[in-house]
């Protein structure tokens, strides 16, 4: 598997940095997960956005799925697309909410919305506390702490696996999606002495914790706000966590 990094700003973008969107590849299947605010752009520089075999939208925050209206745009009307984009429609996993949440952001009007309906171009499943398969992948989806309907997502390629937090604050769930994957995608958007409601992100010292308690083989730290000092982030994950660890970039790729 191969994860590239298409944005990771946490909450908000940043100065030139896109919000949270990530792709996972493997035997030449595409698998977009998040697509917040600059996501877009940055997918049409690494890829041809159709390329996206599926998506998946861990929960329906702007800064996750805000991007989605402008991919809308793309797919329905493009002037020359490689396929029918009715015929050929993406599928999409997100909570259960999203074909109304995600039609109300692309409306113009009160009066378009009431008729807006994005399943021309989009078959979208429901995400429940289970498995499901996903081209080559699969992908266990683990409910999390957030104050919307919120997933984490574990996926399992072959003997390789990966685990993606999304947002949440810490709740035991964390435990089953992390447990001895070879690589954990966590958010931490800010620092542990930061003064935060609890329930809504990690810190860097929580994520560390995360991936020791579940002898993760590498831990990658994402969502880090940009009002946060990253490398705070990164030295408290490191205090709790003695494998490795990054703090990732935008346009970066990781061989999982």
């Amino acid at each position: 598997m191969r994860v590239t990094i298409l944005g990771c700003c946490g909450s908000i973008p940043g100065p030139d940095q896109a919000a949270s969107g990530y792709l996972l590849e493997a035997d030449g299947f595409t698998m977009g997960i998040d697509l917040g605010n600059g996501t877009l752009a940055r997918l049409q520089a690494v890829r041809d956005p159709f390329g996206l075999d599926a998506l998946l939208l861990s929960h329906l925050h702007p800064d996750h799925c805000a991007d989605f209206s402008a991919l809308t745009v793309l797919r329905r009307y493009h002037p020359a697309p490689p396929f029918d984009t009715r015929e050929r429609r993406l599928p999409v996993y997100a909570p259960s909410q999203a074909p109304a949440r995600l039609a109300n952001a692309y409306a113009p009007h009160e009066a378009e919305r009431l008729e807006t309906d994005l399943s021309d171009v989009f078959e979208f499943h429901a995400l429940h506390h289970g498995v499901l398969r996903i081209g080559p992948f699969e992908v266990t989806a683990v409910p999390v702490t957030h104050p919307t309907e919120s997933f984490g997502m574990r996926v399992a390629h072959g003997a390789r696996t990966f685990a993606y937090t999304g947002d949440t604050g810490e709740c035991p769930a964390l435990d089953e999606l992390a447990q001895g994957v070879d690589v954990l995608l966590a958010e931490a958007t800010w620092t542990h002495a930061d003064d935060r409601p609890p329930g809504l992100h990690l810190s860097g010292r929580q994520a560390g914790e995360l991936a020791a308690r579940a002898r993760v083989g590498r831990l990658l730290l994402t969502h880090v706000a940009p009002w946060t000092d990253g490398e705070a982030v990164l030295w408290e994950a490191r205090s709790r966590y003695d494998g490795p660890v990054r703090l990732v970039e935008q346009g970066a790729v990781y061989d999982i």
